[in-house]
């Protein structure tokens, strides 16, 4: 899940992991910085992918 804020003409992202019952893991928070799209750049994507990696390890103990 992702929760989007603008504060003063930019934009905050929060990827977030909330289906691992009784925990949520934050994955990532970052200012977006591209003026072009609402697309996120390959790097935070490359990011977030790892760390839910290890979230889901982390939650079932390995």
């Amino acid at each position: 899940m992702e929760l989007v804020e603008r504060y003063n003409k930019d934009t905050y992202r929060t990827v977030y992991v909330a289906n691992f019952g009784d925990a949520i893991y934050v994955l990532h928070c970052f200012k977006k910085k591209s003026k072009r799209g609402i697309r996120t750049s390959k790097a935070d994507m490359d990011v977030i992918r790892q760390r839910l990696r290890r979230a889901k390890a982390h939650y079932r103990g390995v």
